[in-house]
């Protein structure tokens, strides 16, 4: 061991003069950030709209979240998780995985109006930044309209105090958002409760069963874990339920 040492404190010198070199050779470029003073009110404005794309940026997984249909395929993929009584199977990587890309498939139509709609045109500079964000804002809002119950819609209304609306075209966004994650939680947990039932019905046979041969040291986990699974299986439980779940987004 004290042979290597030295050997490696022999070679050390040598590779910072190699590193040097490279170094000198072909220089490594550097980032420099710098606050200077504006001198027009375009400068000014121009800071600002970075500052509120930076803010947009900070935000943008809570809007992944809230306004699409991810809410209701990672509950109900926790809910069946709990059902099948494997807690940490599939992992919260595979989970959130699985939802995020489900999510990017339903929502897709609504990317590319906004794209040929708003994004394409504002690269283009044929908009103003103005008419961007209305125009994006607006393929969001009407996805969240389709999925958003009149009585959820109903209750932000009413806390707003906002005049009644003659169209669901004249709500607000702001008010769509909170009525559209309190639907999807309704039915993420509508959902969840389903797929509970006939898992529930195994894990009373089976406690029954062992109770009534006097295994009551044996937990009724063990036993039942394999039967839910095996079902789970047959019936082919991940293609019906995540079907379901995109059907009930996707029109057919």
């Amino acid at each position: 061991m004290k042979r290597y040492f030295w050997w490696v404190c022999l070679l050390i010198p040598f590779f910072v003069f190699e590193i040097g070199t490279l170094q000198a050779q072909s220089p490594i470029p550097g980032i420099n950030i710098s606050v200077d003073q504006a001198d027009t009110p375009s400068q000014v404005a121009t800071t600002l709209q970075i500052v509120f794309l930076l803010t947009l940026l900070t935000l943008a997984p809570a809007l992944l979240i809230m306004t699409t249909s991810f809410t209701r395929f990672v509950i109900v993929f926790s809910f069946l998780r709990q059902a099948l009584g494997t807690p940490q199977t599939p992992s919260n990587q595979i989970v959130v995985g699985l939802a995020l890309f489900l999510t990017i498939f339903v929502m897709m139509p609504v990317y590319q109006d906004i794209n040929e709609n708003a994004l394409q045109p504002y690269l283009d500079n044929r908009i103003t930044q103005e008419i961007f964000l209305e125009r994006t804002s607006v393929p969001v809002k009407r996805f969240m309209q389709q999925y958003t119950r009149e009585k959820d819609l109903a209750l932000f209304m009413k806390i707003t105090n906002l005049p009644r609306p003659r169209t669901i075209d004249d709500v607000p966004v702001w008010v769509v958002i909170p009525a559209f994650v309190l639907s999807e939680l309704k039915t993420a947990f509508q959902i969840g409760f389903v797929i509970y039932i006939p898992f529930l019905v195994i894990d009373m046979v089976v406690a029954s069963v062992l109770m009534a041969m006097g295994m009551m040291m044996l937990p009724p986990i063990m036993i039942s874990l394999p039967f839910k699974l095996m079902l789970f299986v047959l019936v082919d439980g991940w293609h019906l339920l995540v079907g379901s779940m995109v059907k009930s987004f996707v029109p057919i």
